[in-house]
């Protein structure tokens, strides 16, 4: 796993989003992955604006989603695939017939793995994947205890996610199950993006980059990926 440590958020966003960019320009049809939580927005801005500039297309990509909440309920309008269209999709040029996403709603979250599975096994796998690192080191909602050798699947969400991920809903939301690609199909992407930012992100970076690989902390399986990329900015680092 390869690592940058960039001066500030804001370079940490826009030289994010320039790897991925240029990977998108080697590959116009690539399949890639966003996470929808608050580290990537800057990337996505810097995105968006990389795309209105002609720089580069998102025409001709696809997009399989990372994971979902399941069970919302009356929240579902706050879901992943709501916060990626708020701060990306909405704002490109994608083509909808291109995406694939989870429906946390669905009264049979198995055929949501399946029908997931399939639409990778179809186009993939992933060319790029951008992870955010969970408090407890959980990639997508890989949570901490997760086996390697998953696909798809159905999770029951760690109490660490539960009370961080509130932040991202307007009223008390019900998170208890999620539904994520598994750790084998991240092991599976050509690039992987780790992205890391904040002083709340320092202790569980430490913990990332001095732990052996192991199922306890989800991250460090980047470790062993053959082309992965940590990138933090000074607050994430602070304690290395």
């Amino acid at each position: 796993m390869k690592q940058v440590i960039y001066d500030n958020y804001y370079e940490l966003s826009v030289n994010t989003a320039r790897k991925i960019a240029g990977i998108i320009r080697e590959k116009p049809d690539a399949l890639l992955c966003f996470p929808a939580g608050e580290t990537s927005v800057g990337t996505f801005k810097e995105l968006i604006r990389l795309n209105r500039e002609g720089e580069m297309s998102f025409r001709h990509c696809r997009i399989v989603g990372l994971d979902e909440w399941l069970g919302l309920g009356e929240r579902s309008n706050e879901n992943c695939l709501s916060f990626l269209r708020k701060h990306l999709f909405d704002h490109i040029d994608y083509s909808p017939v291109n995406l694939c996403f989870f429906d946390g709603e669905s009264g049979n979250p198995e055929e949501e793995c399946l029908k997931t599975d399939s639409y990778v096994r179809e186009y993939g796998p992933v060319d790029m994947m951008l992870l955010g690192m969970g408090m407890n080191g959980h990639l997508g909602l890989n949570e901490p205890g997760t086996p390697f050798d998953t696909y798809s699947h159905i999770i029951e969400i760690d109490k660490v996610t539960s009370e961080v991920g509130q932040k991202y809903f307007s009223g008390k939301a019900k998170l208890e199950r999620g539904i994520t690609l598994g750790i084998k199909q991240i092991m599976e992407v050509g690039t992987v993006i780790l992205q890391v930012s904040g002083k709340r992100k320092a202790e569980i970076t430490g913990r990332l980059l001095s732990t052996p690989v192991t199922p306890g902390l989800p991250a460090t399986v980047l470790k062993s990926h053959r082309d992965s990329w940590l990138l933090l900015d000074s607050d994430a680092a602070g304690i290395l």
